[in-house]
Order: structure tokens, then sequence, then C-alpha cells
């Protein structure tokens, strides 16, 4: 990033061209310049197959990569323990340190609303009566988006969308997680009564129109959703879970079948590893993945230069530290350590895996759900599938060891930085342990397997505390985050305080708590998992 101080300028620009172009380009539709009719448009349904490529790329979004890396990278990427950067933003005061920069945080609001929402209600006003697979498929995507949007705020503006010109009204959490499950199962029925329908192929950036893979996705995705409610309504989690567990066409199980946005353009994190130099291992990945001599650590890092043929991470939070006149000279000690591999920053962008999904199954069998399995059975075949999507062999020694366990972290640059693991937790399932021990071993593996995909990974950590990650070294927050507890959410972003004063001021009143990062979610639930 070369200017990090004005990039949300330079985002408010380019956002107002965008939204210049595409409303100079609907007024020209509407204009009908070039004499195409509507009828034209309609052939092959290319009236609306042009809305569903943004929507697949703005579930985070592609480019420019500065865009993902205020979207995403600056928050959950590094939150969830996977990476942090070399250089200290803002001289050590951004959100790594807890110091929120509110003007990189608007865009994980805008984007998916400007590209998922709009397109989504488009597609439903133009599909939903007359070809209803078509509307089936944008209400996955637009799940798929803004679960992850809720996952950062609590409220969001969902089920009201679009109503009022002026004022939005937020949903609780609550309510829109129950607006996503009734989404989810509108969608799976529609394209189980229109399994053969071939419309969509031609727009299909995941399953080249293949609507079984799609309902297998949408039913991993529910389960996915259940379980982040579990701890606060067992009861509704339990009765979706099991709608996708014993639904005839399943849930994701191999890696084939893993949902991905096979995009032609590079992942944006790439760029920002790479050509920028802006982000590196995390401390806690080092931590786990040295500690468990695991083999998928060459599939994810580059070994470091700064301990020639180590792979070493950098402590998050890290202030401006004394001794360096700025920014780029501290960078220049820790750009060393280790990069993001190649193999895992492929144009085709990883959203949900199997591995994944036998995670959740294990952890539904802890929970007692039907048709689960056994955990341990689950467990191992997490790990065996998440070994398989990169090639590797050794999964049944790796999950079978009983010794290994993560190690303490130690800065060849600022030995002040060093500490101690945080978690003596091994590989190997232990059927004797509690169920609070075995979720730690789940959610560990889960989160390796999930690698580089930071959202999921970090609210998995906010809602169960596992696996043990490290601190921020700087906690800049003026007492809103605790420490040892960790960010817990973004606050509600500049651009609805300004425009939509009302619906933030209601939606406080559904977050339940202060409008902070240290307030809790509502499946966010303290104290034990069980």
């Amino acid at each position: 990033m070369k200017n990090i101080s004005n990039i949300f300028l330079s985002g408010i620009v380019v956002f107002s061209m965008v939204l210049s172009s595409c409303t100079d380009d609907l007024e020209g539709i509407d204009g009908n310049p070039r004499n195409i009719t509507q009828e034209q448009l309609e052939v092959d349904f290319q009236n609306v197959g042009s809305l569903y490529k943004p929507m697949f790329e703005n579930i985070y979004q592609y480019t420019p990569p500065w865009s993902y890396q205020l979207q995403q990278n600056l928050n959950a990427d590094v939150f969830s323990g996977y990476m942090t950067n070399p250089r200290p933003f803002v001289a050590g005061a951004n959100n790594t340190t807890y110091n929120l920069v509110s003007g990189w945080n608007n865009f994980i609001w805008s984007v998916p609303y400007s590209n998922v929402m709009n397109n989504a209600r488009t597609i439903e006003n133009e599909t939903k009566d007359e070809f209803p697979e078509l509307f089936a498929v944008s209400q996955i995507l637009k799940v798929t988006a803004m679960h992850r949007v809720s996952d950062v705020f609590g409220p969001i503006v969902y089920t009201k969308f679009g109503e009022s010109a002026t004022t939005s009204e937020y949903d609780s959490q609550e309510e829109v997680y129950t607006a996503f499950f009734n989404d989810l199962e509108e969608a799976i029925q529609i394209l189980s009564d229109n399994i053969d329908s071939p419309r969509f192929t031609a727009f299909d950036l995941s399953y080249g129109g293949n609507y079984e893979n799609w309902i297998k996705y949408a039913n991993s995705l529910r389960l996915r959703l259940a379980i982040r409610i579990s701890k606060v309504d067992p009861a509704k989690a339990k009765t979706e879970g099991e709608k996708s567990l014993s639904h005839s066409n399943g849930v994701i199980e191999t890696n084939a079948d893993s949902f991905f946005v096979n995009g032609t353009l590079d992942h944006p994190i790439k760029t920002i590893n790479n050509s920028w130099g802006d982000i590196r291992m995390n401390a806690s990945m080092e931590s786990i993945l040295v500690g468990y001599e695991d083999p998928r650590i060459d599939s994810y890092f580059n070994a470091s230069e700064v301990n020639e043929g180590e792979f070493k991470g950098i402590r998050n939070g890290l202030p401006l530290l004394p001794g360096y006149d700025d920014e780029l000279a501290q960078k220049a000690d820790y750009i060393t350590f280790s990069l993001l591999a190649d193999e895992v920053l492929t144009p085709s962008v990883q959203l949900m895996t199997a591995a994944e999904v036998f995670f959740l199954k294990a952890e539904a069998a802890l929970r007692g759900w039907s048709g689960t399995g056994t955990a341990q059975s689950n467990y191992e075949q997490g790990i065996s599938t998440s070994f398989q999507q990169y090639s590797l062999s050794g999964s049944t020694d790796y999950f079978s060891n009983t010794t290994l366990t993560p190690k303490d972290y130690l800065d060849p640059v600022n030995p002040a930085n060093n500490i101690a693991a945080l978690s003596d937790i091994t590989i190997a399932w232990d059927e004797g342990a509690s169920n609070e021990e075995k979720l730690e071993r789940i959610i560990t593996q889960k989160w390796i397997a999930m690698f580089p995909e930071g959202q999921e990974a970090w609210s998995e950590y906010r809602r169960t505390g596992y696996p043990k990650i490290f601190p921020v070294v700087s906690n800049q927050s003026g007492g809103a985050i605790d420490t040892d507890i960790q960010i817990r959410r973004i606050p509600f972003v500049d651009s609805e305080l300004q425009t939509n004063p009302d619906g933030v001021a209601d939606a406080v009143t559904k977050l339940g708590g202060a409008d902070t990062p240290g307030t809790r979610l509502w499946w966010d639930v303290a104290g034990g998992n069980f």
C-alpha cells in the first residue's frame, strides 16, 4: 500500500467513479442508445447474467488489492492469528494495535452492499417468478457475503434492504440469522425442484452450473451457521444443522466439491504479500504449525530470510518500536519474515473446503446432533482431507501424534516480543478427554485447514476461544478492548453514522451493548462451550 494515509480518500474517489459509471450504464440501457430491445437483453438471460460476476468477486473484493486489504486483510486476516503486517501503519496506531481506522473499515460494509445486495435485489425482481433457479443461486451468494458482514458488525440491514431511500432499518443478529436460514431453505428447495436446468451455467464461477453442488454448498453453509449459533440457541442450531445433515444431496465431502470462486485475477493477497510486502506470517501460525511439525506449512508459507530455512512469524499489534525513525525502517527488519506461499494465493479463491465441513460435523457430533457419525472419525477425516487438498501424504501419522504441541515464540529482532505458547494441546484424538478439550483439537485443526480465509477463522476464534492465539503487543484501544479477550467486532461505520443515524441508533439497541470493538456479538457467548 503506497500511501496508507490517503487510501480512504482515494477509495471514496474510486468508489464514486464506479457508482457514476454504473449509473451511466443503467441510464444508457434505459435510454437504449444502441437500439437494444429488452427482449434481446433477455436472450440467454444476459439482462441478469452480468450481475453475478460482481456478486462472486465481491464476497470480498478481488480488485483493486488495496480494497481487499481494507475490507478483510487489515482486520479479520490479522485478528484471526493467520497473518500480520511487518510495517506499523500510521506510526503503529492502526487496526492491528486496536486503534481502529474508521476509513479503512468502511470497506467491510460498502463493498458487499454495493456489489452483492444491490445485484441480488435486481436478480430477485427479474427472475424469482419466472426463473426461480437463477434467483436461488443469488440468494446463496447473498447469504455467503452477508453472514460475513453480520459476523463483523452484529446487526445489519438485510430483510428491509432497499425499502426506504433514506433510513434503513437494521435486523438484530438473531433476526438476520433466522433470515439466512430461511433464505437457504428456500434456495435449496428451488434448486432441488429445478435440478437439471442449464440456465446458470454461463454465469457460474464456482460449479459450472451444477445445482447438485450448489445444494451441497448451501447445506454446508447452513451447517456452518447452525454451529455458529450453537451456544446461544442450541435448539435452533440443532434443528437447522440436522436439516443439512439429513438432506438427500448432503453436504460437501470431497475437495472437488469445495466452494471456490474461480476467477481469472490474482488473489488480492498476492499483491499485498509479494509486491507491497505488507503482510507476513503471524506468530500464532508459527507457534502452531512449527510446533506440530505440520507438513502443510510449506504449502502455506515460504521459509524466512531472517533465520534462513526457518519459518518465522511476527507478533500481532506491533507499535512503532523505539530505535526506529519511521515505519519503513522497522518494516525493513520484519519484511524478511515468512511470506505467504503462492500455492494458497491462486486465482481460485477458497471460501469453504471439504475439510471445514468434516470439522463442523465433528463438533455437531460432540453436541449430539443426528446424522454426524463420530466426532473422532470426522476429526481425522478433516485432517486427511486437508492434507489431500495440498497433495500431501502422512496424515495418519500426523493425527496419531500424541506428543507435539504448539511452541514458544521467539522474535529475533526484538526479544521483548517473545512469548510462551498458550496451549499444550496435542494432535491425537483422546476419547477420554472432556468435550472442551476435544473441541480445542477440532477448532485448532479447522483453523489450520481453513487458511488463508481469515474471516471465518476470526469468527470461530471469537465463538470458541480456540485456537489460543497470541494477544497484541500494543493495545491502543483506550480500554475499549481487553488485551486477553481480544477484539470482538468492528463498530458501525462512518458512512452509516452520517447517512442513516436513526438506523444505527436502533442497531445499537439491538446489539445489546455499546457500539465498541469490545462488545460481544449475539452468538459470541462468554464462558465455556458446553
